[in-house]
């Protein structure tokens, strides 16, 4: 007597919780139906409907992955938005106090308000606004940092 034609199936074994379930559950479906042939009727009959829900779920994880992806890019947007403003305000006002300090100064260190106010706040602004500090603009700003304290320095400073 085989398996297939006896109305009770052997108990599965207890090793694996859901292999075990899993055997019941196809127990109580082959004795609903009637037996073997009829539950693997139904399960063909299923089988599409299967398919189909199975793709709309991909089709949802693939949207949710879209949807995942563009939240991150625009909180990543706005991140870069924030820290660029930031510096623009933070070098804008630099700027100005490096400016107002080397307009201050002037009358009694020269030397100290060509450095505030000169190619070093054009260096600083470079750095600070736009990110950049490339080798050859840096080597071009102490150039003239150079240049401009050398010219100030031969001039005569006027008599008050």
């Amino acid at each position: 007597m085989s398996i297939e034609g006896s109305s009770t199936a052997p108990a599965p074994r207890g090793d694996d919780p859901v292999v075990s379930a899993g055997l019941e559950i196809a127990m109580k479906w082959g004795q609903a139906l009637g037996g073997p042939d009829q539950l693997k009727v139904a399960l063909e009959a299923l089988e599409p409907q299967l398919q189909r829900e199975h793709q709309i779920r991909m089709k949802q994880l693939e949207i949710q992955a879209q949807k995942a992806e563009r939240e991150a890019r625009q909180a990543r947007e706005k991140r870069q938005h924030a820290f660029k403003m930031t510096s623009l305000v933070v070098g804008a006002v630099v700027s100005v106090a490096m400016l107002g300090a080397g307009v201050y100064v002037a009358k009694d260190a020269w030397w100290l308000a060509t450095l505030l106010c000169g190619p070093s706040l054009i260096g600083m602004a470079l750095i600070i606004i736009l990110r950049r500090h490339d080798a050859e603009i840096m080597k071009a700003v102490t150039d003239a940092a150079r240049r401009s304290t050398n010219s100030a320095g031969q001039a005569q400073p006027p008599v008050v």
